[in-house]
């Protein structure tokens, strides 16, 4: 009798480093994406908890985590990966498109310049790994919203690897890392998610070309930013109501976790967004 049953891969681990920043500050007090609403109430202590979940799956995970002071009167600071773009040991800082959050950028850039990274400071504007993700040696990245096309460039120079540009058109994925996941950094056809309705019909034919066995996200699941999740390769971290996201990666032998960040997602940033790679 033949088994014709799909051949679930291994999936391989790679502890990673992380910078992250404690949400002592968080609250929605201006309105920069469709996200925000400054009526609504917000629950400091409770995006506090909420984010405490994730710190301790990440140290339950092995993972190397670094925590940046909070400022006051930053509260999206806690949205770490927009703080800039670290890969080979050189930090590319962030330039923020909103007056808002400006003051993010040179807070972290003195970060990385504290703890031994080579800071490059930017002259276009970017907002680091929230459109910067890494698969296997090539760079995509995001434009349409907050980072500029001129930022790729930058990247090109500074990194000396493939820097593809996606163009987003949906302004409730304003980030790419809102869109699409990366679920393995070494790459393969199968190495990302994505959500296809975030992109432009030319950067959708790219990533059909480039991964074509993806994982297609729904609209429910990308809705509560299930796809704003965190992978070492096997352990993905999403958000707890993305549960057909949640199934179809246990069908592609990955290990979801599932964490509750509700309160952050007022501020529109899930477990990614509290994010940021250290790359030495």
């Amino acid at each position: 009798m033949t088994d014709n049953s799909p051949v679930v891969p291994t999936r391989v681990a790679t502890t990673r480093s992380v910078l992250m920043c404690r949400p002592e500050h968080f609250t929605v007090s201006y309105r920069i994406n469709p996200w925000m609403n400054p009526e609504a109430p917000t629950d400091t202590s409770l995006a506090v908890q909420q984010w405490e979940t994730l710190y301790e799956k990440y140290l339950e995970l092995g993972y190397d985590v670094h925590l940046i002071e909070g400022v006051p009167g930053l509260p999206d600071m806690v949205y770490a990966a927009n703080g800039g773009y670290v890969l080979d040991g050189i930090a590319y800082g962030a330039l923020f498109e909103y007056p808002e959050r400006q003051a993010e950028g040179p807070a972290y850039m003195e970060w990385f310049g504290a703890h031994g990274f080579d800071v490059r400071e930017p002259t276009a504007t970017n907002e680091g790994e929230g459109d910067m993700l890494l698969v296997g040696d090539t760079i995509y990245a995001g434009t349409g919203f907050r980072t500029d096309v001129a930022s790729h460039d930058e990247l090109r120079a500074i990194y000396g690897r493939e820097v593809v540009t996606l163009h987003l058109t949906d302004p409730s994925f304003y980030h790419l890392d809102t869109a699409f996941a990366v679920l393995d950094s070494d790459g393969g056809p199968d190495s990302v998610a994505y959500l296809p309705k975030a992109f432009s019909p030319e950067s959708l034919a790219i990533l059909k070309e480039r991964f074509p066995d993806a994982i297609i996200v729904n609209d429910e699941d990308a809705a509560v930013l299930g796809l704003n999740s965190f992978s070492d390769g096997r352990n993905v971290v999403i958000a707890a109501r993305a549960v057909d996201f949640e199934r179809q990666l246990r069908d592609r032998g990955f290990v979801p976790h599932g964490l509750d960040l509700s309160e952050l997602l007022l501020g529109g940033g899930g477990v990614k967004c509290c994010t940021l790679e250290l790359r030495r």
